[in-house]
């Protein structure tokens, strides 16, 4: 009996790829495990007697107090959220050097700050794991944009050698990326679907502990802006 055999040709007119050639904006975000000192008066079960927390370029997100997306939607932010979340980590270190921990301040920052773009940007995120506390496979998932995962590799993300491996012909097209432990994940897609939308690691206890930060796709031409809900919508 013979074997049934099949190919699907990706990057095709049926199956096209549309993956973005050039970018309009890189950031580069580290994720990290970090540990916060102990708030005075307090007894903190962590490691070294801290807290655990984590962060993404040390910016440990504090969750809105009410809805961002309707916020966003009525013009009513009134620092809800900020929109200077950085593009890259305050400070540059061997991020997965086994000396890290000990030569890098784990206090992250709490805020909420969220990244702003106009609508069709070409993006690329480059997301570097860190060995604060350990090294780890973090599963980083984007709401409302499937992405290409463009590259990946061990170690520090080399800005000068790694794009040149980019696979921009093919690559996958996700809504998760898995960071590779010790290493990096680079993703490209284009913002073009407006709105507030999430980006957190898919490992719940990181999320809480604050691993994720949120980003804005402002309004496009007239046939691309957002639908305004009803006057009548109950509010988050």
């Amino acid at each position: 009996m013979g074997i049934l055999k099949y190919s699907i040709k990706y990057n095709t007119t049926e199956y096209p790829c549309k993956v973005p050639k050039n970018i309009d904006k890189l950031v580069f975000i580290t994720i990290s495990l970090n540990l916060q000192d102990c708030p005075k008066g307090k007894t903190c079960k962590g490691s070294l007697g801290k807290r655990f927390s984590a962060s993404m370029n040390n910016i440990s997100v504090v969750h809105p107090s009410s809805s961002a997306l309707e916020a966003h939607y009525r013009n009513l932010n009134k620092g809800l959220f900020l929109s200077n979340f950085p593009e890259k980590p305050p400070h540059e270190f061997d991020y997965t050097g086994e000396s890290s921990m000990k030569k890098t301040n784990m206090n992250s920052e709490f805020g909420t700050k969220f990244l702003v773009v106009e609508y069709g940007t070409s993006l690329e995120l480059v997301f570097q794991d860190t060995s604060f506390v350990n090294i780890e496979n973090h599963p980083i998932h984007v709401h409302g944009h499937d992405f290409f995962v463009v590259g990946s590799g061990f170690g520090n993300f080399d800005a000068n050698h790694d794009p040149k491996n980019y696979n921009l012909v093919d690559p996958q097209e996700r809504n998760t990326v898995a960071v590779p432990c010790g290493g990096w994940a680079a993703i490209r897609f284009k913002a073009d679907n407006p709105g507030v939308w999430f980006i957190h690691c898919h490992l719940e206890a990181h999320t809480t502990w604050g691993l994720a930060t949120g980003f804005i796709v402002k309004d496009g031409p007239k046939d691309t802006q957002r639908l305004l809900p009803p006057n009548d919508l109950p509010s988050c």
